[in-house]
């Protein structure tokens, strides 16, 4: 192109370049706004005898098209990905390891002393909260959560101790049924 049409290209991108970013910065955000402002100009260069004595509002609609299309794009995208997961069968968990991992969690359990093992068991596989579980232990909330907290404590290093559940905690980096009877969601 000649020495016109570069000087031509360049004043239009010095005088409109930032108002044409923040343009598109208000609509979808400056994370997009720098690639549709360069695509934008791309436009603007190949298109450069079509640009009008005014290039702002031009511009725009060029800036505001190519938003459009990169907006399509990406619904056609999602789309396609939620197609592709809808064919796809959920994956299910392999029984053995949960066997195995409520096993040892069974036998670590087991070796914890009684008043541990009665905390435990009130708060994970009852479901009660602390408060319910203080009036049944006979002590006040606050001190049974204390309790509960050194009672899980010390399940979750009997449970190190165990080969199984440190096998399968490590592969499945303990499951969401282990962690139900463990009771750290029952609080």
């Amino acid at each position: 192109m000649p020495d016109d049409d570069a000087d031509r290209f360049t004043a239009i991108y010095d005088g409109c370049r930032q108002r044409v970013w923040a343009y598109v910065a208000s609509r979808a955000g400056r994370h997009v706004a720098d690639e549709v402002v360069s695509e934008t100009f791309t436009v603007a260069w190949r298109r450069l005898d079509d640009v009008p004595e005014q290039p702002l509002p031009w511009l725009l609609v060029v800036a505001r098209n190519i938003l459009r299309d990169s907006i399509r794009s990406e619904a056609r995208r999602a789309s396609f990905a939620a197609e592709l997961m809808s064919w796809a069968e959920p994956a299910e968990a392999d029984i053995a390891e949960e066997v195995s991992e409520r096993y040892a969690l069974l036998k670590a359990l087991a070796t914890l002393p009684e008043d541990d093992r009665e905390l435990l068991i009130l708060s994970a596989w009852q479901g009660l909260t602390p408060t319910q579980a203080a009036t049944v232990v006979g002590c006040s909330p606050i001190t049974l959560r204390v309790r509960l907290h050194r009672a899980r404590k010390r399940l979750g290093q009997a449970a190190s101790a165990s080969p199984p559940l440190e096998e399968a905690a490590a592969a499945r980096r303990v499951s969401t049924r282990a962690r139900i009877a463990v009771g750290e969601e029952a609080q």
